[in-house]
């Protein structure tokens, strides 16, 4: 249905700027904001700010992985040697310190995604803005960020990229 509807406002576009072009220039332009993201010092700040503030924690859940995997490599090699009581106890503290690290990392993730959403949300709104600065200056009818195909010389990504590292 999405693919539907995304198909039907495109032919509405398309069709919007060929009654357009007869009656006067309809100018469009296209924004990749994959691009933005990859390249804009803004989007490079967000990322080197996320980073420094979860690196520490994900180096230490790396660390716990390791010890964790040390640990059932070290059971495993001497499980047929030990008493079934020691066996089974090792056995329930291993998977106590597994349980223990999914959940230590799940809530890692989920931290990281959520700061990840809010830093990209703010780059998003900037790039927003001078979409629409550069759109008003240079008189664009329409700017789409994503299109199946478009023409490089309607991509506007170079300049607000250029602008966005300017008012940084």
């Amino acid at each position: 249905m999405k693919y539907f509807s995304y198909r039907f406002f495109l032919a509405a576009v398309m069709t919007l700027a060929a009654c357009a072009v007869g009656a006067q220039e309809f100018k469009i332009g296209i924004v990749n904001i994959d691009r933005i993201f990859r390249e804009a010092n803004s989007a490079k700040a967000a990322q080197a700010k996320l980073e420094a503030e979860f690196g520490k924690r994900e180096k230490e859940i790396t660390d716990l992985g390791a010890q964790l995997k040390t640990l059932a490599d070290k059971f495993d090699r001497e499980a047929p040697t030990l008493a079934e009581s020691q066996r089974t106890a090792r056995q329930k503290q291993l998977v106590e310190q597994d349980r223990d690290f999914q959940r230590k990392r799940r809530e890692f993730q989920e931290d990281l995604n959520a700061r990840k959403n809010e830093e990209l949300q703010q780059v998003i709104e900037r790039a927003n803005r001078v979409v629409k600065t550069v759109a008003e200056a240079e008189k664009y009818d329409l700017v789409l960020q994503e299109a199946v195909y478009a023409n490089p010389k309607h991509d506007i990504t170079d300049k607000v990229i250029r602008a966005l590292n300017a008012a940084r």
